[in-house]
């Protein structure tokens, strides 16, 4: 095994899987709708409890801040300063305790005053917010307390009359009074705002559980609806084998492209198609095979009622081309003899071929160097490739190929294919024959620069008797192939990018011994 063998997906639970879904779904929705009734009772807790009662005695002290203010600032234009005196007096000896509340309210946000058991009323981010403003008014509180002799100084001066001492002296404690009043305003802007924030928050949260539960209701119809769909698509190719089968008794072994499910199901559609990819082959080796035997028949008789007769024919041939050439003027005789010549030879071929398929040997294989090979070969049909205009280029790779062949078939096999480029070309072109040494193969490639070969005729020049010759057996390629398989080698048909047909050689190839 070359990899970690895949769990299968049973049918049953595939099903049970749609259903953990929607028991999945449901426990997710109602654990959020847990928590969010948990934080809305947190929050409303937080609201009644900690931020409105700070916020009120914030609102208090404040509004203390604006009227002592306010006392202050006419205290100078008073008809009657000992009263406003006095007032202010009282609100200074009060001022401690509105302070001490509003602390107190502070720090309930903060856990240490918690309004219900020991537990925290509100989580981290709150309680940093209550220690914020539990240090801030006592901020405000030290800054409003500071330096009391200077209320002495204001009271003195206006016992005494001096008008523009108490001025200066009510100048200083207004500016002083009025930076608290702002602060405080600050203290209560910023309450407002996390109350509003945290309004806006249970609001939103409200809305998206009452969406969450709508959509839990639509979510398990839905997953209703998908389990039984998806359960008629599970049970689908059981329907689709069913025609197939039906189709495969007709006799339609063509190859269909299935979806194999990872189940049961899917692994029975994969084995029965494989067992109809199966009859389909083992049927085209019949009929190869029934050719074959054909082809042998075929070629025990011409054997046996042409090459004889052809001999014949040439023999006779070659006599009365002699008697005619002693003639004077047997010119056009001697063209009609030569043309009857050329028939004949092209019969003899014919024969020949038909013998190569009917009787050719199992290869006898030794170790052959495939530079050399090529060649020999490409000094062989040299000659004949420049009589038809066709150029021929050799490419190698610097390290030698070493492979185990039969040279003798091996050489028939690329004689054909250069043969068939040439023909390819009857107005001349180029044969480019390439080796490379791969990983553990050896390749040769056959270019040639003719029209090509349609997509659709590609893979089936491979056959016995298929041409695209007027005047073609149709058998050069079937033995080419042949000879390439008998040596555990593969060959293929390309088209090349730039236009021409590339016939690709695979060969077993041995390691060179080093020199």
């Amino acid at each position: 095994m070359t990899g970690e063998r895949r769990v299968r997906r049973t049918v049953a639970g595939r099903l049970l899987a749609s259903f953990l879904i929607v028991l999945g779904a449901f426990a997710l929705t109602v654990g959020w709708s847990v928590q969010a009734l948990s934080a809305g009772s947190r929050d409303a807790e937080l609201l009644r409890a900690g931020y409105a009662p700070l916020l009120l005695r914030v609102g208090e002290v404040l509004a203390e801040q604006n009227v002592f203010n306010a006392q202050l600032n006419h205290i100078t234009a008073a008809r009657n300063p000992g009263d406003v005196r006095e007032w202010i007096e009282t609100a200074r000896r009060t001022r401690p305790i509105a302070f001490s509340l509003v602390r107190e309210a502070a720090e309930r946000l903060t856990g240490s005053g918690a309004v219900s058991g020991t537990q925290p009323l509100s989580p981290p981010p709150m309680r940093q917010f209550g220690q914020e403003i539990t240090a801030e008014v006592a901020a405000i509180e030290r800054l409003l307390i500071a330096e009391p002799e200077r209320f002495a100084q204001l009271f003195q001066a206006l016992a005494v009359g001096d008008q523009d001492a108490a001025e200066r002296a009510r100048g200083e404690l207004v500016k002083r009074e009025a930076e608290g009043a702002q602060r405080l305003r600050a203290i209560k802007s910023r309450l407002e705002e996390r109350m509003a924030s945290l309004t806006a928050t249970a609001k939103v949260r409200e809305e998206r559980s009452m969406q969450l539960l709508l959509g839990l209701g639509a979510l398990t119809l839905l997953v209703g609806i998908g389990t039984s769909l998806h359960a008629r698509r599970v049970l689908a190719p059981l329907t689709a084998m069913t025609e197939r089968a039906k189709a495969v008794a007709r006799g339609d072994l063509a190859p269909h492209t299935i979806k194999a499910n990872d189940d049961e199901i899917g692994e029975l559609a994969t084995t029965f198609e494989n067992m109809v990819a199966a009859i389909r082959r083992a049927r085209a080796d019949l009929v190869q095979a029934e050719r074959l035997t054909t082809i042998g028949k075929m070629a025990a008789h011409i054997t046996h009622e042409i090459r004889n007769p052809l001999s014949s024919i040439g023999l006779n041939l070659e006599l009365l081309e002699e008697e005619i050439a002693k003639l004077q003027e047997g010119r056009e005789s001697a063209q009609l003899v030569s043309a009857i010549r050329a028939e004949v030879d092209r019969l003899s071929r014919i024969a020949e071929q038909y013998l190569s398929v009917a009787r050719r040997p199992r290869p006898q294989r030794q170790p052959e160097r495939l530079q050399d090979l090529i060649e020999e070969l490409t000094a062989f049909v040299g000659p004949e490739l420049e009589r038809a205009h066709v150029a021929l280029r050799v490419e190698t790779d610097d390290r030698e190929v070493d492979v185990l062949v039969d040279e003798a078939q091996l050489r028939q096999a690329l004689l054909n294919l250069i043969r068939n480029a040439r023909e390819a070309m009857p107005q001349g072109g180029s044969i480019t024959i390439a080796v490379h040494h791969l990983a553990n193969s050896a390749e040769i490639s056959v270019d040639d620069t003719g029209p090509g070969i349609p997509e659709e005729l590609r893979a089936s020049v491979f056959d016995p008797f298929f041409t695209t010759k007027q005047r073609g057996t149709g058998l050069g390629l079937a033995v080419t192939r042949e000879i390439i398989e008998s040596h555990e080698g593969t060959i293929v048909c390309e088209a090349l990018t730039a236009g021409g047909t590339r016939f690709r050689i695979t060969l077993p190839a041995e390691e060179s011994d080093p020199q």
